[in-house]
């Protein structure tokens, strides 16, 4: 397969379940081992920030008013949460870099964390039927979500938005709002996270062909936008439970043919 051809796959692969809770990282797993394939740290990495630029398409209106509107005592609150949840994150990604931290390169966990939370989606949704939710993001709800985008990044096929989303729901946010608090939050964090991959790559003099890293991150953008949409539609009148069912059947695939 042609390698413009390859990049375009994983970018919409990357586009489409990098803000579902379903793990970008088990599938882009299955596809490399499917097409032969072997991304890079920083292509996977940097393809990410176009799953970025569509967020931020997508909630353009939330994201001025929460720039410009930033005095307002409400939508201030909601920025210092933000920050907490990225800052803890930061500060738990510098710690984990101090220790010379390094990603499992085998597929089994990534299948187990794939597998486990989809459980954990199930359970958490059976456990919330019938109880009422609220719809404030609480101090508490933003450190935790920042915790769980560090239990994300040490144990690949959790899902960043899936773990924090999980969060969300089991200390009793509405849907709606535990999505767009995690889209939010992904921006400083995969932004953060693909510049640093850029910073290393360039210091390092590594040899990177940037035209195929850009038209994955344009195609990941697309791709990203469209899901998004979709999910913010989806969770209006519908559980994640079908997520979790779909974590499962995937974790079970990437066991056997990875």
């Amino acid at each position: 397969m042609p390698e413009w051809a390859v990049v375009i796959l994983l970018g919409v692969i990357e586009g489409i379940t990098e803000f579902l809770p379903i793990s970008s990282t088990g599938h882009l797993l299955l596809a490399d081992r499917w097409i032969g394939s072997h991304s890079s740290d920083l292509f996977v990495t940097v393809v990410q920030c176009g799953a970025v630029l569509a967020v931020i398409l997508a909630f353009w209106s939330r994201v001025v008013q929460l720039a410009v509107g930033w005095r307002d005592p409400i939508l201030r609150d909601y920025i210092l949460k933000l920050a907490l949840a990225f800052f803890i994150t930061g500060v738990g990604g510098l710690v984990l870099k101090k220790l010379n931290f390094e990603l499992p390169k085998e597929a089994a966990p990534v299948a187990w964390a794939t597998l486990i939370g989809g459980v954990l989606i199930i359970v958490i949704e059976h456990w919330l039927r019938n109880k009422p939710l609220r719809e404030e993001i609480t101090w508490t709800i933003a450190a935790l979500a920042g915790f769980a985008q560090l239990l994300a990044a040490v144990f690949p096929g959790t899902s960043r938005s899936g773990a924090t989303i999980l969060m969300a729901l089991a200390l009793g946010l509405r849907r709606p709002q535990a999505a767009e608090f995690s889209f939010l939050l992904g921006v400083p964090t995969l932004l953060s996270a693909g510049a640093l991959q850029i910073f290393s790559a360039v210091r390092a003099g590594q040899t990177v062909d940037w035209g195929m890293v850009s038209l994955g991150v344009v195609v990941s953008a697309v791709t990203a936008f469209i899901a998004v949409k979709w999910l913010l539609r989806f969770v209006q009148g519908h559980t994640f439970v079908v997520f979790g069912w779909y974590r499962i059947v995937l974790g079970v695939l990437i066991l056997v043919f990875a």
